[in-house]
Formats: C-alpha cells, sequence, structure tokens
C-alpha cells in the first residue's frame, strides 16, 4: 500500500487482484468502517459481494452513525458527525454509493451540491447571561505565551508525547482563550486529553483556523447522519450480494502467532443463543472494528434520568480478548479502562409546539423550519456550569419528523458538577431536567421553564461510558497498526486502529482505515489519498497564524528589542521577493 496525491490515479479502476475470486470477507461490526472496507473490497478489491459477511451484534447497522425514532421514547440521536471538504477517503467512498434522494447521483453529489447551496456558518457561536451574545467577535484572544505553546506543540514530533496530557503542554493562559472555548466545545476535548491527538488535530486542520470561530469550516447531512449515510450504504451493499448477520456477537478471533506470521485461524460468535466457531483459511480476510464510543450506552426520557453502564460490552470484550494474544494487537484498557473520565451525557430534544422555537431562532437568526441550516454547528453556553452546547441542523432532521417539530442535540462537558437552574449534575437528571437548564440558558422566563421542559418538548438523555475513549491519554502500540506487521489476513479498522497523521472521531478516520485494510491485505494497485497537507503548505501556515493573532502584525507581538530588530531588517530585506509576498497576502505585514 502506498499513498497517492493529486488526481492523477484518484478515480483510476485498479487491476483485478491475484486471487480475489478464491477470497472471503469477515467484518466485525455493521458500522461506518465495516461497510465503507465493504465498499472498497468490491469496487477496488473487485471481490463479489456475496463473498463478503458483516457480523453486527445489534438489530440494525451503523455503529455510532445513528439516528432512530423509538415508538416509546420519540427521536433520539446520540451525537452528530462533522465533515469537511478534505475528507479525502470519506468522499471516494461516497462517490460510489448511489443516493437515496437524487435519481441518478451518488451521495457525494447530493452533499456537494446541498452545502453548495446551503452553506454552513454560525450568526452566533456562543452565548452567556441567557441567551445573549458571548460577543467572541471571532477573536482568539490567544496571548503571546499561549500562542508560542502552540506553535511548539505544532512542532513537537508524536514521539516525545507519549501518555502526555494536554494541560502537560499548555498554561493557564491558553486555557483562559476563546481559542480553547471554540476548540474543546467544538471537538469535545478536555484538559486531561491527549496531546497527541491535540497535535494531530492542530495540524490536520489547520487550514480551517480561521474557519473555528463561525463554524464556516464545517459541513452536514441534510438529514441525521443514519438516514444520510448509513442507509444509502446499506442500500449499495444489499444490491451487491454483501450477507448483513444481525443479533450476532464476535467474542473473539482465534489468532495464530507462531513462526512470525500472525494468521487468523477461526472465528467465534454467538448467534441465537448458541456460540460457534468458524474456521478460517489464509482466503478468509477478517476485519475487526475494535472497541466503541457508543458501547453500554443507556437511554433515559423525560422523567428519568440515563444510567451509566460501566459493561464492556461486545466491543471491548472482543479487542481485550485479541490483544490477549500478542502486544501487536493494542492495549484496549488505555482507551476503556477509567469511566470517570471518558464519560458524558448527551440528550435529544424534539419541540411539541410553538413556545421553544423563537428563542432558537433569536441566537441562530434564521427560521429554523426553511429547510436550511440553523444554527450552523454547536452554540457553546460561555457561562454555563456545564459547559452545555446544543444545535439544530437542517430541518427536519428526521424525514418522519412534523412540520411543526424541530429536533436537536444537547451535550454538557462537564457533566458531574451542579447545574445553574438545574442545581444537580447533568449526569443525574431526566430529560425535564435537562431541557430546563438548556430553557434557562436560552433565555426563556423562569416562570415558564419547568411548563415549557414538560410540555412543550420531549427530552431523552443518553448516558455513554465511553464516548470519550478516543482522546484518552496514549502512547505508540496502545492501537494497534490497521495491518499488524507480518498479519496475513488479519486488520483492524475503525477510530482504535492506528494510521499515521490522521484525526479520530471523524468519519474519514473510519474510511480510511477500511481503505488501507483493504488495499494492503489484497494488495491493490492504487494509491490511499494522503491525509490532507495543509500543514505542509507555507501559505496555510502564515494565514493560520495571522487568525490566530487576531489581525496583530508580526512587528506588534511582544519580543525583546533584539529580536524584534532583527525581525524588522528581515521584513525589509524581503521586500521585492516572493517572501513578502506571502507575507502580505496572509496579513502578517
Amino acid at each position: 500500500m502506498y499513498y497517492s496525491n493529486g488526481n492523477y490515479e484518484a478515480f483510476a479502476k485498479p487491476v483485478k487482484p491475484d486471487n480475489v475470486d478464491q477470497k472471503s470477507a469477515y467484518l466485525v461490526g455493521s458500522g461506518l468502517a465495516s461497510m465503507a472496507a465493504a465498499v472498497f473490497l468490491i469496487r477496488d478489491g473487485q471481490m463479489k459481494g456475496e463473498r463478503i459477511h458483516i457480523f453486527e451484534e445489534l438489530k440494525l447497522p451503523g455503529g455510532s452513525l445513528d439516528g432512530i425514532l423509538q415508538p416509546t421514547n420519540g427521536f433520539i440521536i446520540r451525537g452528530g458527525r462533522e465533515m469537511e471538504n478534505h475528507f479525502e477517503c470519506l468522499w471516494d467512498c461516497f462517490r460510489s454509493v448511489p443516493s437515496l434522494e437524487v435519481e441518478g447521483a451518488s451521495v457525494l453529489d447530493e452533499f456537494y451540491w446541498l452545502n453548495k447551496r446551503d452553506p454552513n456558518f454560525s450568526h452566533m457561536r456562543a452565548t452567556k447571561n441567557k441567551g445573549q451574545s458571548a460577543k467572541t467577535e471571532g477573536r482568539f484572544t490567544l496571548s503571546d505565551k499561549a500562542t508560542e505553546e502552540l506553535v511548539k506543540l505544532f512542532l513537537t514530533a508524536e514521539d516525545q508525547l507519549d501518555d502526555k496530557r494536554i494541560n502537560d503542554v499548555f498554561s493557564q493562559e491558553f486555557f483562559a482563550s476563546n481559542f480553547w472555548l471554540y476548540w474543546r466545545t467544538m471537538f469535545a476535548f478536555e484538559e486531561w486529553h491527549s496531546a497527541i491527538e491535540m497535535r494531530r488535530y492542530i495540524a490536520r486542520f489547520i487550514h480551517h483556523i480561521g474557519g473555528l470561530p463561525d463554524l464556516s469550516a464545517l459541513k452536514f447531512t441534510k438529514y441525521n447522519q443514519y438516514e444520510s449515510l448509513v442507509l444509502p450504504l446499506v442500500e449499495y451493499l444489499k444490491s451487491q450480494g454483501v450477507q448483513f448477520m444481525y443479533g450476532t456477537q464476535v467474542q473473539n478471533v482465534v489468532i495464530d502467532t507462531s513462526n512470525g506470521r500472525k494468521i487468523a485461524k477461526s472465528i467465534v460468535y454467538e448467534s441465537g443463543g448458541k456460540v460457534e466457531e468458524l474456521k478460517l483459511t489464509t482466503n478468509d480476510l477478517v476485519f475487526v472494528t475494535n472497541g466503541s464510543i457508543t458501547e453500554s450506552s443507556t437511554y433515559g426520557d423525560q422523567h428519568t434520568p440515563a444510567v451509566l453502564n460501566p459493561s464492556p460490552g461486545g466491543s471491548w470484550s472482543l479487542w481485550k480478548n485479541i490483544a490477549a494474544q500478542d502486544k501487536a494487537f493494542g492495549n484496549p484498557q488505555k482507551f476503556c479502562g477509567n469511566i470517570p473520565l471518558s464519560n458524558f451525557v448527551s440528550a435529544t430534544v424534539t419541540t411539541l409546539d410553538g413556545r421553544i422555537p423563537p428563542y432558537i431562532e433569536k441566537i441562530c437568526q434564521r427560521d429554523p423550519f426553511a429547510g436550511k441550516v440553523v444554527t450552523g454547528g454547536i452554540v457553546s453556553v460561555k457561562d454555563s456550569s456545564w459547559l452545555l452546547s446544543w444545535t439544530f441542523n437542517r430541518q427536519p432532521h428526521f424525514k418522519a419528523q412534523g412540520k411543526e417539530q424541530l429536533v436537536g442535540w444537547i451535550y454538557g462537558l462537564f457533566s458531574d458538577k451542579p447545574g445553574d437552574f438545574v442545581k444537580k449534575p447533568m449526569k443525574e437528571c431526566s430529560g425535564i431536567e435537562i431541557c430546563e437548564e438548556w430553557l434557562y440558558h436560552l433565555g426563556v422566563p423562569v416562570t415558564d421553564i419547568q411548563d415549557m421542559a414538560t410540555n412543550s418538548a420531549n427530552t431523552i438523555p443518553c448516558m455513554m461510558p465511553f464516548v470519550m475513549s478516543y482522546f484518552m491519554p496514549r502512547a505508540a502500540g496502545d492501537r494497534p497498526k490497521v495491518v499488524p506487521e507480518n498479519s496475513v489476513n488479519l486488520a483492524f479498522i475503525g477510530n482504535f486502529a492506528e494510521t499515521e497523521r490522521d484525526t479520530v472521531f471523524t468519519t474519514e478516520y473510519s474510511v480510511r482505515t477500511a481503505m488501507e485494510a483493504v488495499y494492503q491485505l489484497l494488495n491493490v494497485d492504487r494509491g490511499v489519498p494522503e491525509v490532507f497537507a495543509s500543514a505542509f503548505d507555507v501559505r496555510v501556515l502564515l494565514s493560520s497564524s495571522a487568525r490566530m493573532m487576531d489581525g496583530k502584525k508580526l512587528l506588534d507581538m511582544k519580543a525583546p528589542w533584539i529580536v524584534k530588530y532583527i525581525e524588522k531588517k528581515a521584513i525589509e530585506k524581503s521586500k521585492g521577493t516572493i517572501i513578502y509576498e506571502l507575507l502580505k497576502d496572509a496579513g502578517l505585514v
């Protein structure tokens, strides 16, 4: 496998891999990574669909890309996915998946047209004082010291950051900035999360630094991620003959690690209350989605909190069983072993009448029923004790939604702290209580809050014990390589597999690992698109630096006089060269 850059081979059909007609594929889990792997097996590996089998523990596909209407509870979304134009592997996959909305178009076509007509941006990124603008004014408010720390992290080699936390590399000056407010609420970072992942995010999305304050960097699907992404994938794969095996929990993959090779010999699974063992040959390729951020999720309702379930569930238990066989298969305990630091609560809110929408419209400054961008991403409540954030994407968010309903999502990064209106931790709150806290921060009069939370909305809390596990501090080797060294027929896919430079908690990471796994095990003669190289583009580095400085020029930065003198001389000498033109274009001089 190799990485490619540019479009010379981006859409080329590779030569059919040797012996592929004698091979079969078994994919554990039916999340985005597994289904994308199936697409690549069919399209680029030219494997017959009927030779591809997907094991799924639940009764429906999609993994963490969910969105469902439950008859008893109503609409539920555990979270949402933010996307951008340089998710190279994601769009490479979806260009080949037919849209369910637009005849003759792909999912990529549909997505592209939608976001061209209705580009995303936020009118009010943060609020305070009960629904008033926080007046961040798009500024990052990074001090010189905080800026220096940010640059230093960007320049630090990843192997120098093993097991370090974000608060090991930043001071309080950084955490007091608007940059950190935008960053932590958009990506759900905590101060104790991995410095490695923070560095990867800075490098990966440096071309979008300017879009952080108004979320113009983001793109969203028309409906919830299940209806817009999962269902088209399922329909396509079924049309190709792919076999979905629901209600089937894989307990172990038995791997022979003798003689310097790693060969998956059998899959142990339970289905219908009966444990089975599927014997494998080297022609049987196994793709394992190891770990899950939504494993052991629990739901409450209007009157009941979501209760924490600490069980590792099927996904973590499977990874532990595999990891016990060889250290090359990773260290799952690093990610699932600290639930107090990896959990948080989210909630789905559905409005039931016309009382709440005007408060949403006042903040988002758009008609939420217009079928276009509403909040443009999350709105963060700067003075919330829960550090509450909420969002309403394009409506209807579900096809089955009533015309007078809005469906949105709420989450709190500090779910263990008492609220400002509801004097309880978010994780102990019922749906009504979470809605009350949210309405308080929308600016609803205190006398109306309880009645509106009870009768004008339906709010479903969700507790996710492992939702932050992607970001737990880690070191090299804690995540298995996509294809472990000397592996013959076994690959790991999804956000707990290791690939260079890309960032977890993204749809792109799931699809990239799937593509890399298929291309390596089948020896597909086509390049995997490299991670977008914005971190190596001097124009991007200069413009993002200028943006982070909130309009200050280079000579405005606080520095010893001798440094300023040298800078001034160097800038003067650069006039008439491309260097000066680049500095000028970036707004640094």
